[in-house]
Order: C-alpha cells, then structure tokens, then sequence
C-alpha cells in the first residue's frame, strides 16, 4: 500500500528521524506533537492549557494538509508529566473536538524535554484519496 509523508508548510525539522505525519489508506497517522516552536524549544513553558493548543493546532495542521479536518480524528494518545495538569488539558481538548469525541488513552510518563508538560499523538481516517 502506497503512504504519502505529510509535511505541513513551515514545519522545521524534527529532533529525531520522523515526519510529523503519514496518510496510508485514507488514515493519517500524526507522529507525537510537543509544544516546540520553530528551533524545537518549548513554548508556553508552566502552562498545560496553552501547551496543549499549540500541540493540537500543530496536529490540526497537519490533518489538514492531508485533506481532513479535526472531526476526522479518530484516535489520540495523549502524555502528560503531571496529573495536575489533567483538568487544563480536557478543558483545551474539548474546545477542538466538542461534538462526538474521538477514542484515547491518557498517560503521565516523562517527556523528551523536561519543560514538555503534553504530547499528543493522533488517527484520523480522511476517507481514501482519489476514490
């Protein structure tokens, strides 16, 4: 099956060997997102609901360069460092997925850089290109 890497205009190059996404089958599969601005450092650093903005409009960037759109989502994986943050985070996550929620799992683990305090990582099934 053919895949297309996706690459949003403007995306800097990743810390590690990955593309922010790849469509295969009409599925987007969008890498882990950290709240990293355009020289990888992180943005927004002490505040999990800004974090978490600017990781889903990175997320929502790429969907969109792929041809779909938020409410495509289906899945997300979402890292958090602390609990405490868990209440900011759902309060920013509802904003960009309020009608029929997608399916997830949440974790507290630690993250590549320690000012990190979210990553998200997405599916979203845009229907098969061309068909």
């Amino acid at each position: 099956m053919p895949k297309n890497v996706i690459i949003p205009p403007g995306t800097t190059t990743p810390i590690a060997p990955f593309v922010p996404g790849t469509l295969a089958d009409g599925v987007v599969y969008v890498s882990g997102t950290l709240p990293f601005d355009d020289n990888n450092n992180v943005v927004h650093v002490g505040d999990a609901a800004a974090q978490t903005r600017h990781v889903l409009e990175a997320i929502k960037k790429v969907i969109e360069t792929a041809g779909g759109s938020m409410e495509d989502v289906t899945f997300n994986a979402i890292f958090l460092t602390d609990w405490s943050n868990y209440t900011a985070v759902n309060q920013v996550y509802a904003d960009y997925f309020p009608g029929e929620k997608p399916a997830r799992f949440c974790i507290q683990c630690g993250l590549v850089k320690p000012d990190a305090l979210i990553e998200i990582a997405s599916v979203a099934h845009i229907g098969k290109q061309g068909a």
